[in-house]
């Protein structure tokens, strides 16, 4: 059964639903400004780095695209693509621990992915939505650390992206159900 927006929405207790989720976007975003501007300075003469993770998630994110949006699916992607980029952060702090590279940035982005996959999972769940089974993304082998440094300015960017536009998508979703800004 699909709920509509405003039913399922005005259930929730004062809108907290929006504000939780806005929160950890905002939390993981200021977490990679912070220290990822340190590593876009460290590879500053190394402009030619390509983006070789096709494996990250590919964010809609055009005025058409904002037109189509639907709470059940939207809802659904939000959370392939948080579990996504908790995958693909994990994996990069692992092998920043191997090559002995900070990874505080990268735990705490990784803590705030895994909160923020569980409250969406819950929405999910309210909304009578199946939660999807992921499976782990085929990832490349990291050979050394500045294979690592750059693997960790491309998931950097993207998340970047990701959070503005998922912001974007609650703030859509939070308009439409006619809730009380907070």
């Amino acid at each position: 059964m699909k709920m509509t927006l405003p039913t399922y929405f005005h259930s929730l207790t004062k809108m907290t639903f929006f504000s939780n989720l806005c929160h950890y976007y905002n939390r993981i975003h200021q977490i990679i400004l912070s220290y990822f501007q340190q590593t876009n300075e460290e590879l500053v003469n190394f402009a030619a780095v390509e983006d070789k993770l096709e494996s990250l998630p590919d964010i809609q994110h055009t005025a058409a695209h904002f037109k189509t949006l639907k709470v059940n699916e939207s809802f659904l992607q939000l959370y392939v693509d948080t579990e996504s980029f908790r995958l693909h952060v994990d994996w990069l702090k692992a092998a920043k621990e191997n090559f002995s590279l900070p990874f505080v940035a990268d735990e705490s982005a990784s803590s705030h992915l895994l909160h923020l996959s569980g409250l969406i999972k819950r929405s999910l769940h309210q909304i009578n939505e199946e939660v999807p089974q992921l499976t782990a993304p085929s990832l490349p082998v990291i050979i050394n650390s500045f294979n690592a440094l750059t693997f960790s300015i491309e998931i950097s960017e993207r998340l970047q992206v990701f959070c503005i536009c998922s912001k974007r998508i609650l703030r859509h979703f939070h308009r439409l159900s006619r809730c009380p800004k907070h």
